[in-house]
């Protein structure tokens, strides 16, 4: 079955370990198994911890040289088995060539720095999607957090034009691991739909990251979607999760957000190994989720629709 996954944060790691490729590497993904998996299209998030450049005036700025770096380094692997990917239409196109197609996003908008030509640039070098925050209060706005005062927060006014500039550029809006405050902004604020690209539901695992029913409810009436996390503490309280519990809040967010509202976001190497649920140890393994959706009780289209199908309505939505 062919599929589509918006998030995973292969691109960082193995510039962080500098060694392997995305052709081949002994991480979660690469193009040879993505290949052989029948994946459509993976979205690679170029993903910085702004902790790393703490103690230094230009942190941020840092940051984003780290961002371009990736996108460089991205757009040197495209070759026989992976294109990067900038349209729907490119999606289709690469299917023909037997290529898998290569979305490139940003995890951290913190490195546009309140500097709205950034995005430009970022566009230019085929970013298409943005994660507004990551872990930290940045330019946009503020992070998911147990603290209620901090969790309550909304975007800044940056995060407002941010969002309104990347609606009129055709960028995707990524609200996972944003405050609830800045998600409900981001529902307001958008004319296009918005994502939470790899975020479960917090009803079946009460962590921040995960969306409360009534986000699930709202992503879907915006026309957007939550891509299923596969980090187990996101998953099960207490983590030890296993592939049926993907599928549980598969089932679950269906009910909540609606079957148009739910898709891939398996955010693989963004945690260790010994964090995956069991059954899955990389790509390698989609298969089984696919049974497993089966064992849960959804049917053949809603499980088309996970794999593939909404994430390409977005993409038409919103890149054209």
């Amino acid at each position: 079955m062919g599929w589509i996954d918006m998030h995973c944060d292969t691109l960082s790691e193995l510039m962080r370990m500098k060694k392997g490729t995305l052709q081949e590497n002994g991480l979660c993904v690469d193009f040879k198994r993505l290949k052989q998996t029948g994946a459509v299209a993976q979205f690679f998030a170029c993903y910085v911890n702004i902790a790393e450049f703490t103690g230094d005036g230009l942190m941020w700025d840092h940051a984003y040289e780290r961002v371009l770096s990736m996108t460089d380094y991205a757009r040197r692997s495209a070759g026989k088995d992976f294109c990067l990917a900038y349209t729907a239409d490119d999606i289709l196109s690469a299917k023909k060539e037997k290529k898998v197609a290569g979305f490139l996003t940003v995890e951290e908008g913190g490195v546009l720095n309140g500097k709205a030509e950034r995005l430009e640039e970022l566009h230019n070098r085929g970013v298409r999607l943005i994660t507004l925050t990551w872990n930290h209060d940045n330019c946009i706005g503020s992070p998911n957090s147990r603290d209620s005062e901090v969790m309550s927060r909304g975007l800044t006014g940056f995060g407002m034009e941010t969002v309104e500039r990347m609606n009129e550029m055709g960028m995707i809006v990524d609200v996972s691991h944003l405050s609830d405050g800045g998600f409900y902004d981001c529902i307001r604020q958008s004319r296009a739909p918005v994502v939470a690209s790899h975020s479960n539901a917090r009803v079946l695992c009460e962590h921040p990251r995960n969306l409360t029913d009534e986000m699930l409810y709202t992503l879907g009436e915006k026309g957007g979607a939550a891509g299923l996390n596969f980090y187990s503490p996101f998953l099960k309280e207490g983590g030890g999760a296993d592939i049926s519990d993907v599928a549980r809040h598969a089932a679950y967010m269906i009910d909540r957000a609606g079957e148009e509202a739910v898709a891939l976001g398996a955010d693989l190497d963004g945690f260790e190994k010994t964090d995956l649920p069991d059954g899955i140890e990389g790509v390698q393994d989609m298969e089984r989720l696919w049974t497993a959706f089966e064992k849960a009780g959804l049917t053949p289209r809603q499980i088309d629709k996970i794999a593939y199908k909404n994430v390409m309505r977005i993409l038409r939505e919103v890149l054209g």
